[in-house]
């Protein structure tokens, strides 16, 4: 039932029936992103720090991209219903340990369930569906991984408001999160089951009924395996790309809830407990559009055209969001949104770049090992702002004050991340595999990639 010869698509079998199938998988490990929901509530059941209450959502970052990068070639061997089903029983497990150590007030256990365990079905549970999506939808790469990838976004915009509600009816205090996690994790485990045994692989020999006329050609047509793309600088600069566009993003991810209400403290209408759930929520919405518009574009503009305006436009609303301060609630909201639809635009759009360079012969592992940018910004993000806020609340600052500095930091590491994309070159031939007809495909150009 698990073995790949087992789930290739019979004839006449929709391709469309398999982003659902993602996305049953990927709109339930999207909860990660609303971990700020429970900063609160274990900070004052526990006694935590804000630094320390983001502890279990960083393990599960850098879990997520250790994860990623050991399974996916094991992914590309085996299918993806198998790593599926891995991924399920590891991120519901995670949410029951998770429930033990709250019950038990053993923080540790939170940080081994959700962190350690949980991202390990983060991690395998993220990529297991990317390279069939690219196989059934060669023809749109970066629309196809940008569904399923969108629901991974969408995750935290069900369940933000589905914490606050449990949290509200069975507590925040320690046993009311404990049942929380119980609940979550049972659920999942129930949803990503429909995904298991929904997904299918297309047959070898499988072409789309009429491949979309590309508006400029791929950059390269050749073979490339993942472990020559770790010898390429294309690799690492990607993995720089990525790494700064996530920290840039995840940094106010983690934090967002204590962050607008910290923002607007001293102003005439401060944001209370609903409200600031309710800006998890509309991030998690920008997020999870922008993993689908951006990409989308990105087929149209070319992929280094996409992580220009990622960056650069990025890095534009963290100066806005500096000089402002606390003076427009609906700035605020707005540039965060955008930073947030950058955030989620450039992971979806990453699987296709890498399409583009290396082609799509182990794209799944290329895509984990890359992942590992992640576990990286994973940690920096958060840290970033976590640790200037806490200092600046030691100095007696307050309001905007605790987060400026973190946004000046922000600025710089997007200037790297640009810096990095303009170094991207079409992948040199002497990576390539050899074809199966014996030949070597010719590289070609794409308007988005300078040769």
């Amino acid at each position: 039932m698990l073995a790949r010869s087992h789930i290739v698509a019979p004839p006449g079998w929709s391709r469309w029936l398999v982003p659902p199938a993602a996305l049953s998988v990927h709109l339930a490990i999207g909860q990660v992103y609303a971990w700020s929901v429970f900063k609160p509530p274990l900070e004052s059941s526990l006694g935590l720090s804000g630094t320390a209450s983001a502890l279990p959502f960083q393990v599960a970052i850098v879990m997520l991209g250790l994860s990623a990068a050991f399974g996916g070639t094991l992914v590309e061997r085996h299918g993806p219903r198998r790593s599926m089903l891995v991924a399920t029983v590891c991120f519901s497990s995670g949410f029951l340990v998770a429930a033990l150590g709250a019950a038990t007030r053993q923080y540790a256990l939170v940080v081994a369930g959700y962190g350690l365990l949980g991202g390990i079905g983060l991690g395998i549970g993220y990529i297991s569906p990317v390279s069939t999506l690219i196989r059934w939808f060669p023809d749109r790469p970066g629309m196809a991984t940008g569904i399923a990838i969108m629901g991974f976004g969408g995750g935290a915009l069900i369940a933000s408001p589905w914490s606050a509600a449990l949290l509200s009816a069975f507590g925040a205090d320690a046993p009311g999160i404990a049942r929380t996690f119980l609940v979550m994790g049972l659920t999942y485990a129930v949803f990503m089951t429909l995904g298991v045994l929904l997904v299918r692989t297309p047959p070898g020999t499988w072409q789309p009924p009429r491949a979309a006329a590309a508006p400029r050609p791929l950059v390269t047509t050749a073979r490339v395996s993942a472990r020559n793309a770790l010898r390429t600088p294309q690799f690492w600069c990607l993995w720089v790309v990525l790494c700064t566009n996530v920290t840039a993003g995840i940094g106010i991810l983690e934090k967002a809830a204590p962050m607008i209400t910290d923002f607007f403290a001293a102003s005439s209408a401060p944001v209370g407990t609903a409200a600031a759930a309710g800006f998890v929520s509309l991030l998690s919405l920008a997020n999870m559009l922008g993993r689908i518009a951006w990409s989308s574009a990105s087929d149209l503009t070319g992929r280094k055209n996409a992580y220009r305006l990622y960056l650069g436009a990025g890095a534009l609303m963290y100066l806005l969001l500096a000089l402002s301060g606390g003076s427009s609630k609906l700035l605020f909201i707005a540039c965060t949104a955008v930073v947030l639809s950058f955030y989620g635009g450039g992971f979806a759009t990453v699987p296709a770049y890498l399409k583009d360079l290396f082609g799509t012969h182990q794209v799944g592992a290329i895509h984990g090992r890359l992942l590992t940018a992640w576990s990286t910004a994973g940690i920096l993000g958060p840290l970033i702002v976590n640790a200037i806020a806490d200092a600046g609340k030691s100095a007696g600052r307050t309001g905007p004050a605790l987060y400026t500095p973190s946004f000046a930091v922000m600025i710089g590491l997007l200037a790297v991340g640009f810096a990095a994309n303009e170094c991207v070159r079409p992948v040199h031939p002497r990576h390539h595999e050899p074809p199966d007809d014996g030949g070597r495909p010719a590289a070609l150009e794409d308007e988005g990639v300078a040769p």
